[in-house]
């Protein structure tokens, strides 16, 4: 068995689905979706060294101008060659290349991974077709095989594959690879996770999101805001540069449109037809197409889809960017280039730039609505059917008598109660955080038989006042869902 990967955290029940495959006396094909840096690949590998299985990982190069389908063979070949010690010619065409890897498939237990898959397909129409027909000739054939399908356009892997009916009956298992749970987040600062105070990690989430690859980049030695400061705010740094490389992999249709749709979205949710009045253009295919695609490549997500004083679902969907860093990028990197790459960005301290409390106050709202399953348990809602977890947005009526607009911050709804969450961060929050909440409870009309039950998740100190009044139904320190101690003691002042 190959020796762990120390910076692999989590994944236990994705493994756990992975591994039930060996179970079955035939071959399995899977596919595994998500964006990019996630960790798709790593989970695969990271599968196949806990089976003992053996392991072959073959990739797409990444496309360029000039590159021909022929580049995708030759590279296919090397990489088989250089995995298995077979012949390093190209093949001349894709079945033949998958005849050469069936040849040296064993009867053990064996992972395949085609990764970056849509890069491999690029210039062959007929690429997923010929790769079922190799599954039904030769793969298939194999009792001890799993062939993975990965790649970080999902929306190609969606329509070439899951959606063709040409492999109908044949997949074994779809895989959405997400982010990582804040309590496998916080194993990457290791033993200091205990003795720093749960800021120093609840701003770096709120930038990186549960992205393993962004969190192997910190430095767990220093504060938050300077790592936010070396990873986003240098010329060349990493953060600083993945966006627009990300952003061109995994949004291959339409990329310009789609950028300039996902950045309606950075101040509020929205739906299709606001996002094109804000885009000064009429509602039509383009939209809902770029829509479905950033959702799909995981920009974006539904912000809820039930109405919660009907019960019924929204007359037009609401979305909203589900990626902290996308959005942390078009917030507060995007508009400081210029000055990031001729390195004159120096401020004596990020909490210094404008408006920063208020972006990381809506960064938090939204890595506390992305975790909404892990903090169902401590919102005594564990084993209750979920019908619409989101932002709820209703805007205010026009005309003197017109009802009040109301926001929440994670709505939680199940068939016969609305749980309205509040999320804080704050230094300190004090009792008029309940006088908040209970304008926004009074706002929405809840139907017959349903409750309104109350919760507060926070980061920062919490009033004796206000732990005290008996308000809120479940109030839960971010630090919980961390997995850390008990909360902190007031922050002192700056």
């Amino acid at each position: 068995m190959k020796r762990r990967n120390e910076s692999f955290f989590g994944r236990e029940p994705e493994l756990a689905q992975l591994d039930g495959l060996w179970a079955k006396r035939v071959a399995s094909l899977v596919t595994c979706r998500g964006r990019r840096r996630i960790g798709k690949s790593t989970l695969v590998e990271e599968f196949a060294r806990r089976s003992g299985a053996r392991f072959l990982k073959l990739e797409g190069l990444r496309p360029k101008p000039g590159m021909t389908e022929r580049d995708q063979l030759e590279f296919f070949a090397v990489k088989l060659a250089a995995q298995t010690g077979c012949e390093k010619s190209a093949p001349s065409d894709w079945y033949s290349a998958f005849v050469r890897l069936d040849r040296e498939l064993g009867r053990g237990r064996t992972v395949v991974l085609l990764d970056e898959i849509s890069w491999m397909a690029r210039f062959s129409s007929l690429f997923p077709e010929i790769l079922k027909n190799a599954w039904d000739d030769l793969f298939r054939k194999h009792p001890k095989l799993v062939l993975v399908l990965c790649g970080s356009v999902s929306s190609w892997i969606r329509d070439a594959i899951i959606r063709n009916r040409a492999y109908v009956g044949r997949r074994s298992m779809d895989m959405v690879v997400g982010e990582l749970p804040p309590s496998e987040c916080a194993k990457f600062w290791g033993s200091r996770s205990e003795r720093i105070d749960s800021r120093e990690i609840v701003d770096v989430l709120s930038v990186t999101g549960g992205v393993p690859r962004y969190l192997e980049e910190i430095d767990p030695s220093l504060p938050a805001l300077e790592n936010i400061r070396r990873l986003c705010f240098l010329p060349r740094s990493f953060l600083r540069e993945d966006f627009d490389d990300m952003f061109n992999d995994v949004v291959t249709e339409l990329p310009k449109f789609s950028a300039r749709v996902l950045r309606t979205f950075v101040d509020g949710s929205r739906t299709a037809t606001e996002t094109a009045a804000a885009l000064g253009i009429a509602k039509g295919g383009d939209v809902t197409a770029a829509i479905e695609n950033l959702v799909e490549a995981g920009f974006l997500a539904e912000a809820g889809r039930i109405n919660p004083e009907t019960g019924r679902e929204l007359r037009e969907r609401r979305f909203r960017i589900r990626d902290n860093y996308a959005r942390f990028y078009l917030k507060c990197i995007e508009p400081h280039r210029r000055i990031i790459d001729d390195g004159t960005f120096s401020l004596a301290s990020l909490d210094e730039l404008e408006g920063w409390d208020a972006v990381m106050g809506l960064a938090f709202e939204n890595l506390v609505v992305n975790n909404y399953r892990q903090l169902l348990p401590l919102l005594h809602l564990d084993g209750l059917v979920i019908t619409s977890a989101g932002p709820y947005l209703r805007r205010a009526a026009k005309g003197p008598r017109g009802r009040k607009g109301c926001q929440v911050d994670l709505l939680v709804q199940t068939r016969r109660t609305l749980c309205v969450v509040e999320a804080k961060r704050m230094r300190e929050i004090g009792r008029e955080t309940i006088a908040e909440v209970d304008r926004k409870v009074r706002a929405i009309r809840r139907p017959d038989g349903v409750s309104v039950r109350t919760a507060l998740v926070y980061d920062g100190h919490l009033s004796p006042l206000a732990a005290s009044d008996g308000y809120f139904d479940a109030v839960v320190p971010f630090g919980k869902l961390l997995g850390l101690g008990q909360p902190r003691a007031p922050r002192p002042p700056r």
